[in-house]
């Protein structure tokens, strides 16, 4: 039986590939994963000939930091009367 071994030297983490059908697969440590934010999406991408591993961004993450309905004006005020808001006769 296969025995995972990780050591860090220098904030390196250094592990094998493993075979995964005709793929490879890399073990991840949970406590690296917690650590960057990873649960159980990720994005990966090349730079270079390295394989950069992040979370999944959320797209609309951080959109309504910072926003403070007080300061906004009203947006109906600008808008022309309703003529449907009449009584309506069938």
């Amino acid at each position: 039986m296969y025995s995972p071994s990780y050591y860090i030297q220098d904030q390196t983490m250094r592990t094998t590939l493993r075979k995964i059908g005709n793929s490879r697969g890399v073990l991840i440590p949970a406590a690296l994963l917690a650590e960057c934010g990873i649960r159980d999406e990720i994005e990966l991408r090349l730079e270079g000939t390295r394989i950069v591993i992040e979370p999944v961004s959320q797209t609309r993450a951080g959109w309504f930091d910072g926003y403070r309905p007080e300061n906004d004006p009203d947006a109906w005020d600008g808008l022309p009367p309703d003529s449907d808001s009449g009584d309506w006769e069938w």
